[in-house]
């Protein structure tokens, strides 16, 4: 369990009473929807930086290999380097949560505290208002110009919160999605994705669980999407379905069973990078793991090393020591904003000189889009399960999405809703640049730069309403975010089709900010694990012994 977990938060009353209000309601279907896919991971500075004491220590070390960040990139990197017998450390900025049943690791939407957020004094979830002392709590919210990444703060990254949804794109959209990868996809088909599936030990929903009085929701789901012209299609999942028997059978307190999953699932029986990847990685005794590290800068010395700056901190953002780290080789896997952000200062600040003007472009949302489908004919039931296993593709689109069905982590009191989330392939024109007043770089996403998609997947929601009942609510229309931030440095320009970054030897991207902003209108975190397991073979067999 973290340290000081919970302290007690103040909440300020919600307009109506106890009632579900309008912004409630939007907020907690954008919530169900919100984990719905794989989140980036990151060790990068958070906007909130508290202050340090008056004397902080100081203390320099060397390394061989050091890995930042510990999401889907990260986790396969570690393994992969320590199997080839590389010493190698790894750098998180958040903390450990163990699970097991009836933990109480995470926290539950009916009673959101401050383990929900990185270093905020206040909740980043929409409908929630109140106010706690900032902890190391596990979603970042990344503000930009006309889009907010959402992204995982945590020792596993994005892969303790999202719904764990493992969707393999096919040949021809993943070509759409990343063209100078294509030749890559029979390699990947053939041997990468089977490797992750196995490591993640993915299923979709067994019978028995679906037909459960909380899977009504996901039935409904089911029946009414091919009226709308969607092919139904089963979410694979690293779920291990009997910690779901368990709850069904009264044995566990629910939080599958009720979609409660938004921050991590309490009960265990998810193969999330941590106890997957990580743990593997561990148990070959070649990895360390250093949490609360944030990493504020990279640079490159007169001897052509890697000199990480890099802050320890305690669970309130705190700096206890400042640490300088010599690496021989750096591979960064802190996500779409937290890699993105780190080379776009390195650039700005001449730390690494020569780096590729690329860097900082072809970012993309994944095409997100959340909505909640409230008053619906059927009946979705008051407690929603989970995670997203059900979901529907339409085969006649122009551009390829994906929509896919999320329970309501909460009752809804009375009132019909479920949230459908929507993504697809998207035009790649988001771009980042140094502030130097906040020391950061900033997206910006051009307004409307996925409007042909969005009109797409709006239309298709309005046929799910016309077809099933009820009205469809763009929870995203006056605020666009994205839970998949994908692209910054990408692929073919800024790196080579294994991650090196152009023009600097032991220097390695093999995340989310090398795909140029899609994944084959599927969520990303099976693409990004597949192109680490691919690019970590290359490395291992041309790199180790020779660069590093």
């Amino acid at each position: 369990m973290p340290e000081n977990p919970s302290d007690t938060p103040v909440e300020r009353p919600l307009t109506g009473g106890g009632s579900v209000t309008r912004r409630k309601l939007f907020g907690t279907a954008a919530l169900g929807a919100a984990v719905a896919g794989g989140l980036a991971a990151g060790s990068v500075a958070s906007p909130a930086r508290a202050a340090a004491p008056a004397a902080v220590p100081t203390s320099t070390q060397r390394e061989r290999a050091v890995v930042i960040g510990s999401g889907f990139g990260g986790g396969v990197t570690a393994l992969r380097l320590a199997q080839a017998g590389v010493s190698t450390l790894v750098l998180e900025r958040g903390i450990r949560w163990p699970t097991g049943p009836n933990a109480n690791t995470f926290s539950r939407f009916a009673n959101i505290d401050n383990r929900s957020s990185w270093l905020t004094d206040h909740a980043v979830v929409g409908g929630v208002v109140k106010n706690w002392d900032p902890y190391v709590g596990v979603i970042e919210s990344v503000p930009g110009n006309n889009m907010t990444i959402n992204c995982g703060a945590a020792y596993g990254g994005g892969s303790l919160m999202y719904h764990g949804m493992t969707l393999q794109p096919t040949k021809q959209h993943f070509a759409q999605s990343i063209p100078v990868a294509a030749g890559l996809y029979d390699e990947l088909n053939f041997w990468a994705y089977p490797m992750v599936a196995r490591m993640l030990g993915i299923s979709t929903i067994p019978n028995d669980i679906l037909n459960t009085d909380p899977y009504k929701s996901s039935r409904l789901f089911r029946d009414v999407a091919p009226q709308a012209g969607l092919q139904s299609v089963p979410v694979p999942l690293p779920i291990d379905w009997n910690f779901v028997r368990g709850e069904l059978a009264g044995r566990y307190t629910p939080t599958y069973t009720t979609s409660d999953i938004a921050f991590g699932v309490n009960n265990g029986g998810k193969r999330s990078i941590d106890v997957t990847y990580l743990a593997a990685a561990e148990a070959t005794g070649r990895v360390r793991v250093a949490t609360l590290h944030v990493v504020r800068d990279i640079s490159l010395d007169s001897l052509k090393r890697w000199v990480l700056s890099v802050d320890r901190i305690d669970t309130g953002g705190v700096v206890q020591e400042r640490k300088t780290i010599i690496a021989n080789a750096v591979f960064l896997n802190a996500g779409s904003a937290g890699t993105t952000r780190l080379l776009v200062k390195a650039k700005a600040k001449g730390l690494v000189p020569n780096l590729p003007d690329s860097i900082g472009t072809q970012w993309g949302n994944n095409g997100d889009r959340i909505f909640a489908w409230v008053g619906m004919n059927g009946d979705p039931g008051t407690a929603q399960g989970g995670p997203a296993c059900v979901g529907g593709r339409d085969p006649q689109a122009t551009i390829p999405y994906t929509v896919i069905h999320a329970g309501s982590p909460v009752p809804t009191n009375g009132q019909k809703v479920l949230t459908v989330v929507g993504l697809g392939i998207v035009n790649p024109v988001g771009t980042w640049a140094y502030d130097s007043a906040k020391d950061d770089a900033v997206l910006t996403w051009p307004t409307g730069a996925d409007a042909a998609l969005q009109q797409q997947i709006a239309g298709k929601m309005q046929q799910l309403a016309q077809v099933g009942g009820g009205m469809m609510i763009d929870t995203n229309a006056q605020a666009q975010s994205t839970w998949h931030p994908l692209g910054g440095v990408p692929m073919g320009s800024a790196v080579d089709l294994y991650g090196r970054v152009a023009g600097h030897r032991g220097l390695y991207v093999l995340d989310g900010s090398r795909i140029p902003g899609s994944t084959g209108a599927c969520n990303p975190s099976m693409t990004i694990a597949a192109l680490a397991e691919h690019s970590l073979a290359t490395i291992v067999r041309q790199d180790v012994l020779r660069v590093f």
